[in-house]
C-alpha cells in the first residue's frame, strides 16, 4: 500500500485546510489511519486516529474540538478536516496506516505516506 498525502498550503489564522491521505495498491478498509505532523526543530507529534471500523478516534489535546478525521473507505482516503487553524498548527503533516490501532498512536506504522506543508501564517 502507497499513501498520497495531499491539501497542505498557506492559510491565515482562523482558517480551514481539509488533508486527503489516499492509497493506492490497495485498500484502507483494514487499516487504521493516522496523521502526524513534525514542525522544524521539533519532535514528531501524533494528531489523530481513527480505527479501521470508525468506532474509535482520537485526537491531541491541542486540536481537539478543531481537528476531525473521517475516512471514505469506498475512495480508499482518509481525511483530517481543520478548522480555527493557529500558527503553531504549522508542520508537515504524514498520514500513516497500521493494522494495529493502538500501535500506531505510538508511531509503529506499516506505511507512511509523503508529507504535505501546512503553513498558518497571516
Amino acid at each position: 500500500v502507497q499513501l498520497q498525502a495531499s491539501g497542505g498550503g498557506l492559510v491565515q489564522p482562523e482558517g480551514s485546510l481539509r488533508l486527503s491521505c489516499a492509497a493506492s495498491g490497495g485498500t484502507l478498509d483494514s487499516y487504521a489511519i493516522g496523521w502526524f505532523r513534525q514542525a522544524p526543530g521539533k519532535e514528531r507529534e501524533g494528531v489523530s486516529f481513527i480505527s479501521s471500523t470508525e468506532s474509535t478516534t482520537s485526537y491531541a489535546d491541542s486540536v481537539k474540538d478543531r481537528f476531525t478525521i473521517t475516512r471514505d473507505d469506498a475512495k480508499s482516503t482518509v481525511y483530517l478536516q481543520m478548522n480555527s487553524l493557529k500558527p503553531e498548527d504549522t508542520a508537515v503533516y504524514y498520514c500513516a496506516a497500521s493494522k494495529l490501532y493502538w500501535g500506531l498512536r505510538d508511531g509503529r506504522a506499516m506505511y507512511w505516506g509523503q508529507g504535505t506543508q501546512v503553513t498558518v501564517s497571516s
